[in-house]
């Protein structure tokens, strides 16, 4: 049989994630985790999964219900509750999985009851249930309006509450007794479901939370009617209407956000806070340490406050304010509540970012926290990497620590890219290790491994061999990627610089999948550099916030210092390099041909934004500031304007410019608006357009296609 091409293999893979087991929960009482798996390395349908844990030395438990040999359980199968159809997709269930970046299909999402005995999913926009316990309920479908959008079961099991055409209903786990809570009282109204800038910016995909004691629900209402609308045409097919869209771009109206406290008779009851001075819903916690905890921000992000909320008022109570001159991060999973009670939370501290329990701060500068994964009242898991002050930087290195009262102590003990999933005394970890291709899901009790969740995904049919080092004067965290077989006879090698170079994107991980596209470039016969410039997460607040409010100048700098760091110790030739980047590694990839054309000669510009007047309020407003007060900041760091592109310097470098005509997210008028700058300064450049495109490219000929297309202008563009 002949073999795959990488391109086609990692097209046809997504990227090698199809296969892995992932969205993992553990039951508390630690025998079983449930997860998603699609069936093979090329299946896009995840099923949902049980993995029956043994049980402890002494606690007397057995198996049963049919479990495998390994202890895994199939306990939905997309492809039997469809009877074979196809999965037909509301627009908010695209819209969902768009911000999530979800290319797969089937199950690709579920919720649990607290004891992890029940889950609730959406498929094809129908509500199912399925039970989870050895010899539970099989899967059935719950009769009810649709299309159904996030169902999650009451923390009791009795109900599912779920989001269908703007309302927020609930139904009997049993089917019976369907009805709505929350029903929209305008046509741009919806109860349930998280607002754009919440789900593509702040990480907060859901617009509900059940009650403790399943009596309630918080449930936010998110009217869209100040937004300004905009319209996604294709232009392949003009006989379609354009699809029109509620989009936040920078200085312009958010839509509003409130929140109420619904009983299951539909009383409701408003949570007050100054929304005015922090219109941003960040995070709500809903537990039963305490009263519901909210976290709200403010609209240029340097001022937050967590809340309380009483549940019999609404009112809310001012629990902590946090203040940043410059702004203040988001986290995943902080702010959290330990058993007890007491606040855990991620913050910056003396230059650091450190874990905070109550008044307590329990890290130092030794570490750079980036998620808290659960909290007990014993420690607090948690994944970080390295901080700066730390005696070993540890490149790319991310890894998952209990921290409490026995102080900071390691979980995950292999070099490498590391989190976890935590309940009671079962710890799920998943490895990424640089000399073993995909993903590793191993389950603890206590410390010890137990039982090992199987992967699907396919082998590459190439090994990355990235060099991880420290380059410059800033000491970027930077990975060099030679061709296979490359000796130092065949001489300099024209150079690519592959980075993404912004916020919320680190490029350089201890791991070797993280590598396989730019290996292949490589192998294509460059020499690939990527480099983390400033900006990008993983290091420290002062190394994340030195692109405030000069993405341009501080990003392109980087990437220049890292390429010349280099060039005395590896073979590249600097009469010849090239950049590729998409969205925020696109715009870098068209501010560095532009701007350093000196050093820069072609790029590959994916789905840039080409002036951030276009993007969104949440993340634009927060590094840029608003536009109607820092117009120049904005003029300064687009590519289109006088300021931007007519003051490029010569010569002009080709470049290639690729965008997805349906991208919500990064509008195609950015691409446009660049060709028509570069045209009428009349410098070289080419246009491709992706019909059906968003800004992901998960199409199998596309993605393959793109590759190609990229290597053949790269090869065209640095001939001597």
């Amino acid at each position: 049989m002949t073999e795959l091409s990488f391109p086609r293999q990692h097209a046809r893979t997504q990227r090698f994630t199809l296969g892995a087991p992932r969205a993992f929960v553990a039951s508390p009482e630690g025998g079983r985790v449930a997860f998603v798996r699609s069936g093979s390395g090329t299946d896009r349908a995840q099923a949902l999964w049980v993995l029956d844990v043994p049980p402890a030395p002494g606690d007397g438990g057995s198996r049963d219900g049919g479990a495998a040999a390994d202890g895994e359980r199939l306990v939905a199968d997309p492809a039997a509750l469809l009877a074979g159809g196809e999965e037909e997709l509301s627009p908010a269930e695209r819209a969902r999985r768009e911000r999530s970046r979800e290319g797969s299909a089937g199950i690709v999402g579920f919720a649990v009851d607290k004891a992890v005995a029940v889950a609730a999913f959406a498929l094809s926009g129908r509500l199912f249930t399925a039970g989870l316990t050895p010899g539970g309920a099989a899967p059935r479908e719950l009769v009810v309006p649709g299309p159904v959008v996030d169902p999650r079961p009451s923390p009791d099991g009795r109900l599912v509450a779920y989001a269908a055409q703007g309302a927020l209903r609930v139904v009997g786990a049993d089917g019976t007794g369907d009805r709505a809570l929350a029903e929209p009282d305008g046509p741009s109204v919806t109860w349930g479901l998280a607002e754009f800038v919440a789900a593509e910016e702040m990480g907060r995909s859901r617009g509900f939370w059940w009650s403790p004691d399943s009596a309630a629900l918080l449930v936010a209402r998110v009217d869209e009617t100040p937004v300004q609308r905009w319209w996604i045409g294709d232009p392949a097919h003009p006989d379609r209407r354009p699809a029109e869209v509620p989009y936040p771009a920078a200085g312009t109206d958010n839509a509003v956000v409130s929140l109420f406290l619904v009983g299951l008779d539909g009383t409701r009851r408003a949570v007050e806070w100054d929304a005015g001075r922090y219109p941003y819903l960040a995070d709500v916690l809903w537990s039963g340490a305490g009263q519901p905890l909210l976290l709200v921000q403010a609209r240029d992000q340097r001022e937050q406050a967590y809340l309380t909320v009483d549940p019999a008022t609404g009112a809310t109570r001012t629990l902590l304010l946090e203040e940043d001159r410059i702004w203040l991060d988001l986290f995943a999973g902080s702010p959290s509540l330990t058993p007890s009670g007491e606040l855990v939370r991620i913050t910056d501290e003396d230059g650091a970012r450190v874990l905070k329990v109550g008044d307590k701060t329990l890290t130092g500068a030794e570490l750079h926290l980036r998620a808290v994964l659960d909290a007990g009242d014993e420690d607090v898991l948690v994944a970080a990497s390295a901080g700066e002050q730390a005696a070993d930087p540890e490149i790319g290195e991310v890894h998952v620590y209990r921290v409490g009262a026995a102080g900071v102590v390691r979980v995950s003990a292999e070099p490498g890219v590391h989190t976890a999933v935590r309940a009671g005394e079962l710890t799920v970890l998943t490895s990424a290790v640089p000399d073993r291709p995909g993903g590793r899901s191993v389950v603890l009790r206590g410390t010890e491994a137990v039982a090992e969740v199987r992967s699907y995904t396919q082998a590459p049919v190439l090994t990355t061999r990235p060099r991880l080092l420290a380059a410059g004067e800033h000491r970027i965290p930077t990975a060099v990627l030679l061709p296979h077989g490359y000796t130092e006879g065949d001489g300099p090698l024209p150079v690519l610089l592959d980075p993404y170079g912004g916020p919320h994107g680190q490029r350089v991980y201890a791991a070797h999948n993280t590598h396989l596209v730019s290996q292949w470039f490589a192998d294509q016969g460059f020499a690939v550099i990527v480099a983390d410039g400033r900006g990008t997460p993983g290091r420290s607040p002062a190394w994340e916030k030195a692109i405030a409010f000069d993405f341009a100048g501080v990003s392109v700098a980087d990437q220049v210092e890292a390429l010349h760091a280099l060039a005395g110790s590896y073979p590249l030739d600097l009469d010849r390099v090239a950049i590729r980047g998409w969205s925020y590694g696109g715009y870098l990839a068209a501010l560095a041909a532009l701007r350093r054309p000196d050093v820069f000669h072609a790029a590959v510009v994916g789905a840039p934004v080409t002036d951030f007047r276009l993007y969104d309020t949440h993340y634009t407003e927060r590094y840029l500031g608003h536009p109607a007060e820092r117009p120049e900041v904005y003029d300064a760091n687009s590519v289109v304007t006088e300021a931007g592109l007519v003051g490029a310097a010569e010569p002009a470098r080709p470049m290639m410019i690729i965008h997805g005509l349906a991208d919500d997210n990064v509008l195609v008028a950015n691409t446009l608006r660049l060709s028509s700058a570069l045209l009428a300064a009349g410098r070289p450049h080419e246009v491709l357009p992706l019909s059906g495109v968003t800004h992901m490219t998960p199409q199998e000929q596309v993605a393959e296609n793109l590759l190609l297309l990229q290597v053949e202008f790269l090869k065209r563009s640095l001939a001597r």
